[in-house]
């Protein structure tokens, strides 16, 4: 019975010792004759103390691997540096890459639906099944037209609405036909690229919009153009490059346009308008190439932009409201217009618009308001603010007679103005004309003009020309420069007896 127990006892420890301190380790064989009860104590201790320290060792490495992960989280985070902002059109971009924005966005390279951007072969079908692809994207998706690229297109309309918000990303160069010879004669020739019923667009992008508006402009209809610098009757429809119709929620950012056949921007019936970092230019003579132009259209910002061009920088037609012009760089030009409004005795409303921030620089007005006779409704709401006139022929202008010939006929009605604040207005004016011109209405006189705080001084010589006033009510809350005599007080019996004036 000894010698059994003894043979279990060297098996057992030879077989424990090398689990213990691994294959590697010396094997010890002990030869031990106990009796049995003593073995069985012997192998009871030995086991514990195996347990014990397998415990301890296990202990060990949990506690180790926990200290690890809570240094881990306690580790700072590291975040690129931001760059400093810059009011300027963004560069050139590759296609949007939004892998890390968590939203998703598709991207539709123009290219890849067969356009070719030599700036000669006809791009338009690949345009137009980049949009619709892009338009039936239950998300967010992208129209690509990439830099480095002239893409020419025909007039087109791209129609709405679209299953999700859609980005047009222009990068490089969009252009139409060369001409009113080159325009296809089944194409309207009084609008190039149109979107209707659009809701959620942003077209952005650092490339260019060139509208090739020479031809147009030479046209022998236009102003001065013909034998001997009259104008001749024919066809004179020149297209709007792009005109944004019955569309809502809509951002238009980073381009650069030139050379419109006629009207660069035109926004019809839209509402929620953001426009902000465009460059805009037109040589100073292009007939009737409005930067931007604006009807029916209310909630809009025009923010940071330069434009120089042969008309108004922005144009507000009637049906506009809540506009809001900042930090506008305006001229060459013909200045910032309300109007012209109630033409051919229509009716007409615009009210709550705001200018200011702004430069307005060797341009034929500076801010105006400029109606029909015949006209109706009201325009009142308007607040000029903080604005510098460099070297303007017209800096604050009223004209209730505006008539673009010499034979327009007198009318009593008339299209009524009030509650106009003119605050701030600085700079020199051309002494071809008063630096303030108030031509309101026999019948229905303008009221509640307000000036604050105007300095105008004629950018040559010394003579300062007096302002000019007719049936004009309003105030002066500081003194101006020039000196303003020619207001009237207070409010005409005319207006107090009639209170459906400014009804719109």
């Amino acid at each position: 019975m000894q010698t059994s127990c003894s043979r279990v006892l060297e098996v057992t420890i030879k077989f424990e010792l090398f689990f213990f301190f691994g294959g590697g380790s010396k094997l010890f064989g002990l030869k031990m004759e106990y009796s049995c009860v003593s073995l069985l104590i012997f192998w009871m201790s030995l086991l514990c103390f195996l347990i014990s320290t397998q415990g301890r060792w296990h202990h060990h490495h949990h506690h180790t691997k926990h200290k690890h992960h809570s240094h881990h989280d306690k580790m700072p985070e590291i975040s690129a540096p931001h760059e400093p902002s810059i009011a300027l059109a963004p560069e050139p971009s590759g296609p949007p890459d939004d892998e890390n924005s968590g939203v998703s966005t598709e991207v539709f390279d123009v290219r890849k639906f067969g356009a070719i951007g030599s700036g000669v072969t006809d791009d338009t079908n690949a345009f137009k099944m980049a949009w619709d692809t892009a338009c039936q994207v239950n998300s967010s998706s992208t129209i690509y037209v990439p830099n480095g690229f002239s893409f020419m297109i025909q007039s087109t309309i791209f129609t709405g609405p679209c299953q999700g918000g859609l980005v047009f990303q222009i990068d490089g160069t969009l252009m139409p036909p060369d001409g009113p010879e080159e325009w296809p004669k089944n194409n309207s020739k009084r609008q190039w690229l149109v979107f209707y019923r659009v809701n959620q667009m942003s077209l952005q992008g650092g490339g260019a919009i060139d509208g090739r508006g020479q031809k147009w402009w030479d046209l022998p209809c236009k102003p001065h153009k013909g034998i001997n610098g009259t104008t001749l009757p024919g066809p004179c429809d020149s297209p709007v490059a792009i005109r944004f119709f019955m569309s809502s929620n809509l951002t238009v950012q980073g381009l650069k346009v030139k050379d419109s056949p006629q009207f660069h921007f035109r926004f019809d019936g839209c509402q929620n308008v953001h426009v902000e970092l465009l460059h805009i230019t037109a040589p100073a003579l292009s007939p009737n190439t409005d930067g931007i132009h604006i009807a029916n259209t209310n909630g809009v910002q025009i923010y940071n932009s330069v434009i120089s061009n042969g008309d108004d920088c922005v144009s507000i037609g009637s049906g506009c409201y809540n506009v809001d012009i900042r930090n506008l760089t305006c001229g060459p030009g013909h200045g910032i217009s309300i109007g012209s409004l109630g033409n051919h005795n229509s009716k007409a409303c615009v009210h709550n618009v705001t200018v200011r921030d702004s430069v307005i620089k060797v341009s034929d007005n500076g801010v105006r308001i400029k109606t029909w006779q015949g006209g109706s409704g009201a325009v009142s709401g308007i607040m000029f603010g903080n604005i510098h006139m460099i070297s303007v022929r017209n800096p604050i202008i009223i004209d209730q007679f505006y008539c673009l010939t010499k034979d327009c006929l007198n009318q009593t009605s008339a299209v009524y103005v009030s509650d106009i604040l003119y605050e701030g207005i600085k700079g020199t004016y051309d002494t071809r004309s008063p630096p303030m011109h108030f031509g309101c209405s026999d019948s229905v006189p303008c009221t509640n003009i307000t000036l604050s705080d105007i300095e105008l001084l004629p950018a040559q010589g010394d003579i300062v020309l007096d302002p000019f006033c007719w049936n004009a009510y309003g105030e002066l809350e500081t003194l101006t420069i020039p000196p303003v005599y020619c207001l009237r007080e207070g409010v005409p019996r005319s207006i107090l007896d009639n209170k459906d004036m400014d009804h719109c």
